[in-house]
């Protein structure tokens, strides 16, 4: 094992309250109850399984799992090896999964069985089946007695079953690679996020300050954090999952948010800490208008709420304070920032509509098109420098250096900042579409829809949805002769793109707006919907 005269390895956060206290909670699923003793003795075996594989330091390792106790046991113990984590989405399809395995050069991938409804194991088998150079498959079961439906491929528990659970966790140096987090930019391919141990620690410890204040500790009482975002995505991971791994706390997982199963949840637990996108939060509401349900008995116990992934409307969270008891929290952020960046802190009163101010360690101003600082309250482009920012997207060196300039992180929104450094983001990175806290870049969707056979041009765009926010709709011009139902579009579309992207509506058309510089103008298309 090399040395390193620093070292700094996220996965000691799991070690550490194993060293402490092994027999406090760790991850709560339904029955499931996981000590902190456990985590770790599992991660243990999962790190000493891959190190076998010959997968370790310089590795990246795919993961594919939905918010259950198989991703925090299989996360820690790719990262106890010295590898790094790629996280995938649970909704993409075969090929958006080939993609990534690909792109991210992964040795091994751990994917979960699935269910009928969302095949998890099924998609990534058909991807790990395309990638020559992703050399190990093992699949994550239900139950940790069930067979594998992939006899030819190992299950979780055939792994470690004969593997120690005592595991030296490798030395990773500060700006080792930890985790690679895929994000689309509005031109091209999703690009991975190389984000180091450093990049992630500073953010949780930095988040757990953050939470200090309304979280009182004196008591001696375990908090309980529920999970409902996905564990993929970088806020579950990082504010949620490490954050409260971190600070020794109990974590809840939900595999699938639904309201009544959330407010259920969060009584039985007696959760405490819960982040949520602005739906969930207007879900929740609506469900306990609608039901009569005793919002009180979550109210006892509920310290704290954050928001995040897209504008929380100020009567949703004057609602939500309201009716739960509870400061809601408004924070901003990007995969390429692991992720928080600004926040609204407890000791100051938070500002409706802005997303607060900068967060310990990190930077961020607003600039001109010529990377200078504009005046407060007028509008610029969102930079930030801080020991949160990613290394640069894996293997993209121009596109790293496009985002990087003079020192600073363009994000690509654009921001105001007031005289008290609140950021308000007026407006997002170029096309984006944010459904359900989710960003849908229509770059990509144009370029799955082009390869039909049917299609001579697209555009994609964002039209207002009320639950949701925004839905993508696709504006298709057909080849000469061709023709197809808009169902059948559709249906084709959802085979080729995950649940969460693919456009719900089509317009066909004859021809699409041209702009003064010969490309399609979305802005016209825009004009014509609104």
């Amino acid at each position: 094992m090399e040395s390193s005269a620093t070292t700094l390895n996220l996965a000691s956060i799991v070690s550490h309250h194993a060293k402490l206290a092994p027999q406090k909670e760790a991850i709560v699923w339904n029955d499931v109850r996981m000590t902190y003793g456990q985590l770790d003795a599992m991660s243990n075996k999962v790190a000493n399984a891959l190190t076998e594989m010959g997968v370790g330091h310089g590795d990246n390792v795919a993961l594919n799992c939905p918010n259950l106790p198989y991703f925090p046991i299989v996360y820690y113990g790719i990262l106890k090896a010295g590898a790094a984590v790629v996280p995938t989405c649970v909704l993409f399809t075969p090929r958006e999964i080939a993609y990534q395995l690909k792109d991210s050069d992964a040795k091994a991938i751990f994917a979960f069985e699935g269910t009928d409804e969302l095949p998890i194991g099924a998609s990534c088998k058909a991807a790990f089946d395309e990638v020559d150079s992703c050399e190990h498959l093992i699949i994550l079961p239900i139950e940790l007695t069930a067979k594998s439906p992939f006899p030819e491929h190992k299950t979780l528990t055939q792994l470690i079953a004969s593997q120690p659970d005592f595991f030296e966790t490798y030395p990773t140096a500060p700006s080792d690679t930890c985790a690679i987090l895929y994000t689309s930019g509005t031109t091209g391919q999703p690009k991975g996020a190389e984000l180091t141990h450093l990049n992630i620690y500073s953010n949780v410890t930095t988040t757990y300050l953050i939470h200090l204040p309304v979280l009182d500790f004196t008591d001696g009482r375990q908090k309980t954090v529920l999970i409902t975002l996905p564990l993929f995505h970088t806020t579950g991971q990082t504010v949620q999952m490490n954050t409260n791994i971190y600070g020794g706390n109990r974590i809840v997982l939900l595999p699938r948010f639904d309201a009544k199963a959330t407010l259920d949840v969060m009584v039985k637990e007696k959760v405490n800490f819960w982040v949520g996108v602005p739906t969930m939060y207007w879900a929740l509401l609506k469900y306990a208008e609608e039901t009569g349900y005793d919002i009180s008995k979550v109210a006892e116990n509920m310290k704290v709420c954050t928001s995040g992934g897209a504008p929380m409307p100020v009567e949703v969270m004057r609602e939500f304070e309201s009716k739960f008891n509870v400061r809601v929290m408004e924070g901003y952020g990007l995969s390429e920032t692991s992720p928080l960046a600004t926040f609204n802190h407890f000791e100051k009163p938070s500002k409706p509509g802005t997303v607060g101010q900068a967060i310990f360690g990190v930077e961020v101003k607003c600039f001109d098109d010529n990377d200078n600082e504009v005046k407060r309250g007028e509008r610029g482009e969102v930079v930030i420098r801080g020991t949160n920012v990613m290394k640069g997207y894996y293997k993209r060196p121009e596109a790293t250096a496009e985002v990087f300039r003079n020192g600073w992180f363009h994000t690509g929104d654009i921001g105001i900042m007031d005289e008290e450094g609140y950021l308000s983001i007026v407006d997002r990175k170029k096309d984006m579409i944010l459904r359900g806290g989710y960003n849908i870049y229509p770059r990509e969707l144009e370029e799955v829809i082009m390869t039909h056979p049917a299609v001579s041009l697209v555009a994609v765009i964002g039209i207002p949805d009320e639950r949701l926010g925004e839905e993508a709709k696709a504006f298709v011009v057909l080849k000469q002769g061709e023709s197809i139902t808009e169902a059948d579009f559709i249906e084709w579309c959802k085979g080729q793109l995950a649940a969460n992207k693919y456009p719900r509506h089509v317009e066909f058309r004859d021809s699409l707006p041209i702009g003064n510089t010969g490309k399609i103008s979305k802005l016209l298309i825009r004009d014509e919907v609104k």
